[in-house]
């Protein structure tokens, strides 16, 4: 049930991601104004705090606003690209116990992938999309996180191939890069959600998913 306090957390989480907005990490490599931003760094913890569900589904309005608010051309690829975010807490929110439906997602991107005239000269770049599918074997922070970013990788990629044009040369040369910022992404998925959940934890905020094992410089209970 969302209550005041949920909403409370989506207003605070939406001015976030307007300000995280603002910080450019990486171009997104062609196409022209499109850039990956701090919003990527943080975003899938929303679907860990709300449920999958309303993760989601804030991830989706926070970035919609963004993107009307910040002034930009509303495209048909712009648009795509609110997705990605979506899927991303998905994956992050779904418990151990059921993030292989969740794995259904890349399955389908390498699929949509393989499907398309160029997509079919660059095969082996979807293999990265085996990444999320393999994380669900070992739950854990770090393989949450990797899923996460690489899930938002499988839709975010097929979003481009089908609504621009490129060229099999574009996606081989995107390989490394991938490599890259995805360990970034990782790295920055995980590290925030520590960070908001040992916040959380500490203010005893009980209508949020917070997880024990994931709060900083919490005191051990000594055994008697």
């Amino acid at each position: 049930m969302v209550t005041p306090k949920h909403v409370l957390f989506a207003l605070a989480f939406t001015a976030l991601v307007l300000v995280g907005s603002q910080y450019l990490v990486f171009p997104l490599l062609g196409v022209e104004n499109q850039s990956f931003t701090i919003f990527q760094f943080f975003g899938p913890s929303a679907g860990a705090f709300l449920g999958p569900i309303l993760g989601g589904a804030l991830a989706f309005a926070a970035a919609a606003v963004t993107l009307v608010a910040g002034g930009k051309e509303i495209t048909f690829f712009s648009v795509l690209r609110l997705f990605p975010m979506v899927l991303a807490a998905l994956y992050f929110g779904t418990k151990a116990k059921d993030q292989r439906l969740v794995a259904l997602v890349p399955i389908a991107a390498m699929l949509a992938f393989w499907a398309h005239p160029v997509g079919q000269q660059a095969w082996f770049y979807a293999l990265y999309w085996l990444i999320p599918i393999i994380a669900t074997l070992k739950p854990g922070l770090v393989s949450r996180s990797l899923g996460a970013t690489f899930t938002a990788h499988a839709v975010g990629s097929v979003a481009f191939l089908y609504a621009l044009p490129s060229t099999p040369a574009l996606w081989i040369g995107l390989i490394p890069i991938v490599a890259f910022e995805r360990g970034l992404f990782t790295i920055g998925i995980a590290t925030s959600y520590m960070i908001f959940n040992t916040a959380m934890a500490k203010l005893e905020l009980p209508f949020f998913n917070t997880d024990p094992r994931y709060v900083l410089f919490a005191r051990k209970a000594h055994a008697k």
